[in-house]
């Protein structure tokens, strides 16, 4: 018997014994545990069956190949308790558009997510994805930036799940989004330093619609093509188009001349550049309400953060 994992490893490096002759000699000499401690790549046991470590590295290679690890920047839309313990999550991943993944023991006292899972939250997400599933699964999770401070105000809670409620309506699953994600990000900002001001509520609805492509001329009547300038406009509610004072129906309802001042100033400008030149607060409601309207449109559904907001403001 081999008394030291020295003198075998010496007697193997001095006859060049290849994985045969090493799985012999330790089984003849009465030290196949150490063998198997030290030389656990190789497959022969006593009873002929294959080594326990190797099949568990096979094992975890196959699954490492069914399910790729993914490491991205993403923002938190919804979560949803699951089972248990668990909790189903809704995220936009910067890279891969929006996801739904499963946090294992997410709602336990002591999870390793924390506060990370929370509504808006700008986090590092690492989670397996496979092919053939609809869900990921979510191995961890790290803070870069959280919003749950600004819940503490009512409007501001429902301006984020307004932001969080559009974002998921609007974007296919896996479908990337990156000008999507830093637009709710800043907008998200901008309510923490502003509050819930129409006029930023405004920026984010407007741009959504820009961005989805619904969005028409504001400088033009989509009927007869005439170039409209310091007009009044009218609009169909949910329709993106818009009409001139001779071509609009009786039923259509009026864009102010200042609505679409505020809407040009959005489209062309930052948000802190619009914020520091004060528009008009009824100017940006309008605009609110013409691109939320377009987006309603699209989505087929009213909006329930937005009548929640509206409910309180008439409140």
């Amino acid at each position: 018997m081999w008394r030291s994992a020295g003198k075998l490893e010496q007697f193997v490096r001095d006859r060049g014994a290849g994985p045969q002759k090493l799985n012999k000699i330790a089984l003849e000499s009465g030290s196949y545990l150490l063998h198997c401690l030290r030389y656990g790549n190789y497959r022969l046991r006593k009873n002929g069956s294959r080594n326990p470590a190797v099949t568990n590295r096979k094992r975890s290679a196959r699954r490492q190949n069914c399910m790729p690890l993914k490491e991205s920047e993403a923002i938190v839309l919804r979560s949803f308790p699951l089972g248990e313990g668990d909790r189903l999550v809704s995220f936009l991943d910067r890279q891969w558009g929006r996801q739904r993944g499963v946090a294992k023991g997410a709602r336990l006292p002591k999870s390793r997510f924390g506060s990370t899972l929370e509504l808006l939250s700008h986090i590092r997400i690492w989670y397996f994805e496979r092919e053939n599933r609809d869900l990921v699964r979510i191995n961890q999770c790290e803070l870069i930036e959280s919003f749950i401070d600004v819940q503490g105000d009512y409007q501001a809670g429902v301006a984020l799940a307004l932001l969080s409620e559009i974002t998921e309506a609007i974007l296919g699953e896996h479908e990337a989004a990156d000008p999507q994600y830093r637009l709710i990000l800043l907008t998200a900002k901008a309510i923490r330093k502003y509050g819930p001001s129409p006029t930023v509520i405004a920026y984010f609805s407007l741009w959504t619609a820009r961005l989805g492509g619904w969005l028409g001329s504001l400088d033009r009547c989509t009927r007869c093509g005439r170039e409209v300038k310091g007009e009044i406009l009218y609009v169909s509610p949910g329709s993106a188009a818009l009409c001139c004072e001779r071509c609009r129906d009786h039923w259509m309802r009026p864009l102010s001349i200042l609505a679409i001042k505020v809407a040009h100033q959005i489209l062309s400008g930052t948000l802190e550049k619009l914020m520091d030149g004060s528009p008009s607060i009824s100017g940006s409601l309008e605009v609110s309400n013409y691109a939320l309207d377009i987006l309603e449109h699209h989505m087929e559904k009213k909006l329930v953060s937005r009548e929640m907001l509206e409910i309180r403001k008439h409140g």
